[in-house]
């Protein structure tokens, strides 16, 4: 079985500084908004849909960032061979506001501050997500 889901590293300036959006997943982990396609939907539509459900920011893309692939196991269904599709995004309008259902939190981050949170609790995965967004909005890190 194959699973498509789409994200996005959600980007805003705020009194000229880059603000990095991070959730808070309801494990605890640091990571970036993200969910499975739903029937009809491109991936760019699944991505902009998500970052908005989960978070209340709507968002339009920018660029394409990366996509990461990888296998887990669901006890209904066996294998699953599992896509995300991560899309660099500005947000335009709309103001934080978790889905308690899928999430603890969500909040804006100064970018060294979200990779450090990354870094210390988020999903190996998506370190190279995280560090190409920065990349591609002239944020280098370490």
């Amino acid at each position: 079985m194959k699973e498509i889901s789409a994200g996005g590293v959600v980007f805003r300036r705020q009194n000229g500084e880059l603000q990095i959006q991070m959730i808070q997943d309801r494990y605890g982990k640091m990571t970036l908004a993200k969910g499975k396609m739903e029937p009809g939907e491109t991936v760019e539509e699944t991505a902009l849909r998500e970052i908005l459900e989960e978070t209340g920011i709507h968002g339009q893309i920018v660029e394409s960032v990366e996509m990461i692939a990888y296998q887990y196991t669901n006890p209904s269904v066996g294998l699953v061979d599992k896509e995300v599709h991560y899309y660099l995004v500005e947000a335009i309008d709309g103001s934080l506001q978790a889905q308690v259902e899928e999430i603890r939190g969500v909040e804006w981050l100064e970018p060294q501050e979200a990779w450090r949170q990354q870094q210390e609790s988020g999903y190996d995965n998506n370190n190279s997500v995280l560090g190409t967004a920065l990349l591609k909005l002239g944020i280098e890190v370490k």
